[in-house]
């Protein structure tokens, strides 16, 4: 990285927290009054900082071999690995509750492990978030089109997400 490259400081607004198979966004006290009306939408966009993966060694990983695709190699920005050069993730999810009182958002699921810290929270809005003529990688050939079919669909195939 050049001196000359600007940084930039961002904070956790929380922390995921999985048990017992239970998943939920723990939100620190300062920042709960902004979930002042999340619980009126179904989804939300959960930015979050995959802390694991925050060393020089995995932000130098500019491709990956992706486990779902057996012999592809995509560039990072062309998937969704952790390894990259600002471990910056996003997973979109189903909310079950919002108690914007003791800053809890309960989630069915999420695809980061207990303890990350959660950069930001939107609320999914169709206008601005789905896109109806989309293309795809060939890697992603066969695969669901719609979150609501993913489940049937992994399901019904074994793929492997390098867990």
């Amino acid at each position: 990285m050049s001196q000359n490259q600007p940084t930039y400081e961002v904070r956790p607004i929380g922390h995921v927290r999985q048990s017992e198979g239970m998943f939920r966004l723990e939100i620190l006290a300062p920042y709960r009054a902004a979930l002042k009306g999340l619980g009126e939408f179904s989804h939300v966009m959960v930015f979050w900082w995959a802390d694991q993966h925050d060393n020089n060694t995995d932000r130098a990983v500019l491709q990956a071999d992706l486990p779902y695709a057996p012999g592809t190699t995509a560039g990072v920005f062309a998937c969704r690995s952790e390894c990259r050069p600002n471990p910056l993730a996003i997973t979109t999810m189903l909310m079950l509750d919002v108690d914007e009182t003791n800053g809890v958002v309960i989630l069915p699921w999420i695809d980061a492990n207990d303890g990350t810290p959660i950069l930001d929270l939107k609320p999914y809005i169709p206008i601005s978030d789905r896109i109806r003529d989309v293309q795809q990688a060939s890697w992603l050939a066969g695969w669901p089109q719609w979150m609501e079919d993913a489940g049937a669909f992994f399901a019904e195939h074994e793929v492997d997400f390098g867990e």
